[in-house]
């Protein structure tokens, strides 16, 4: 589990088929997750999957206690079932736990995301590997490979796709890594898992990124299709209806973006990129995290009604979150000028900011005053960095400047580690408790006879 590939392939490969050399670096990567056992995984990579899996697991449970997602799964009237939607009250079945997990966790922007894939590898792949190992009784450390596996292959494909502008990262690359980690659940063989992947990566949503701004709730529903449909796809390689034709090549390629097939295998069994991920402190976009530290960090010396106007500098990627009205918990989210506003006002940026306060007319008046615009240098940082420079200016004429590299939860800036996270969640749950039982679900997974038994106290957590 050591060896790294190249990146840069021969010459003769230039001339080969975008989907032949698509096909060919899937199958290497199937090769990879098909053989991945547990116990050859290092201490440090196990160590944060746990702490990847309490986040993903603690922030399900706060958006199930949602409004809207009760009235959610009401509706839906899921059918009795082992695998369990977390802290929701009741088990399912794992197509509908798949689903509806995927879209508590993603509701309130707090899921753990990767920058190097643009998204979030974890939300994509997580529910529908739980809920697999929950109906199938799966052991801890199949699971936890699974989980591992459904990680690293979802940001490899977030790696090496690069979206049209206007669309929206959810429901479409991560869903190989739903169809891989499902697939090393179930241990498939190398052929059938890359079969799987490529089915996955067959199945993307074509979402668009105004939903986010628009405060549209379907922009939640992406993350739960991508999971169901790496269900799906595992299920056709299992029937043997699954091929690997270099899939991604044409959907996550010609169709939605551009597609390199290197970054697939690119350091792989060296690199290990849920290392690399970061964790997140504010209820908003992760684009917008940048101008909460830098705002939270000159509040002590600027006063809110002191203020004449802010300009917050960003890269390209969150340039667009400049909308200063909203009228829903999501288009709040996405909006940069809120979450500044939220910031200097209230000192957080949480559930409640975008919920009971978003109408507060004092936040309305002072993101009015934001301007959000792209900076060259700034975007010349990326992905190492997610940059931004917020400049501040007061009645009196004065101007305050802060630039941050990267948000605070990032693995390249003020990391949080097991203590740290804990925290974090317990402000975010309101119960230090609550935090524990769910650590020790996370703790006790990848050893366990039956992850069910251990899955199944999540309904009520």
């Amino acid at each position: 589990m050591t060896t790294t590939r190249s990146s840069s392939p021969s010459p003769d490969l230039a001339a080969v088929p975008a989907q032949t050399r698509t096909a060919a670096a899937v199958a290497e990567l199937a090769e990879w997750a098909a053989s991945l056992r547990w116990e050859d995984v290092p201490p440090q990579v196990r160590d944060r999957l746990e702490l990847v899996l309490l986040d993903t697991l603690a922030i399900t449970a706060l958006g199930a206690g949602l409004p809207e997602q009760r009235a959610l799964v009401e509706v839906w009237s899921p059918p009795p079932g082992p695998a369990p939607l977390v802290g929701g009250g009741t088990s399912t079945t794992a197509d509908v736990a798949a689903h509806l997990n995927a879209v508590a966790l993603v509701s309130l922007e707090l899921d753990e995301g990767n920058k190097y894939a643009r998204g979030h590898p974890a939300a994509h792949a997580f529910p529908a590997v739980l809920a697999l190992a929950a109906e199938t009784a799966a052991d801890g450390p199949t699971t936890a490979a699974a989980l591992l596996v459904a990680y690293e292959v979802a940001c490899r494909f977030g790696r090496a796709t690069r979206l049209r502008a206007g669309a929206h990262p959810h429901g479409n690359w991560g869903v190989a890594g739903a169809a891989a980690g499902a697939a090393r659940l179930l241990g498939l063989d190398a052929a059938a898992t890359a079969a799987a992947v490529d089915a996955g990566s067959a199945l993307p949503v074509a979402g668009h990124f105004a939903a986010a701004l628009d405060g549209n709730p379907v922009r939640n529903a992406w993350m739960g299709l991508s999971n169901v449909s790496g269900l799906v796809a595992v299920r056709m390689a299992q029937a043997g209806l699954a091929r690997n034709t270099g899939s991604a090549a044409v959907s996550l390629g010609g169709l939605l973006g551009d597609f390199d097939e290197r970054e697939l295998v690119d350091g792989l069994g060296n690199r290990w990129d849920i290392t690399l991920g970061y964790f997140k402190r504010h209820a908003s976009c992760s684009y917008t995290h940048p101008a909460a530290d830098a705002v939270l960090d000159l509040r002590g010396e600027v006063r809110a009604e002191d203020v004449t106007d802010i300009v917050v500098e960003t890269h390209t990627l969150g340039a667009g979150l400049d909308r200063t009205s909203w009228d829903s918990r999501l288009g709040a989210m996405f909006s940069t000028p809120f979450v500044v506003a939220s910031a200097l006002l209230a000192g957080v940026v949480g559930p409640d900011q975008s919920g009971r306060s978003r109408d507060d007319p004092a936040i309305a008046a002072l993101a009015a005053r934001v301007r959000v615009v792209a900076a060259p240098d700034i975007d010349a940082r990326l992905p190492a960095e997610r940059a931004v420079r917020v400049r501040v200016r007061t009645t009196d004429g004065a101007e305050v400047v802060r630039e941050v590299p990267n948000p605070i939860g990032d693995a390249d800036h003020r990391p949080f580690d097991a203590a740290g996270l804990s925290a974090l969640l317990s402000t975010l749950l309101g119960s230090p408790e609550r935090v524990q039982r769910i650590a020790e679900c996370a703790r006790a997974l990848p050893s366990a006879s039956s992850v069910r038994e251990v899955l199944a106290p999540l309904a009520t957590v």
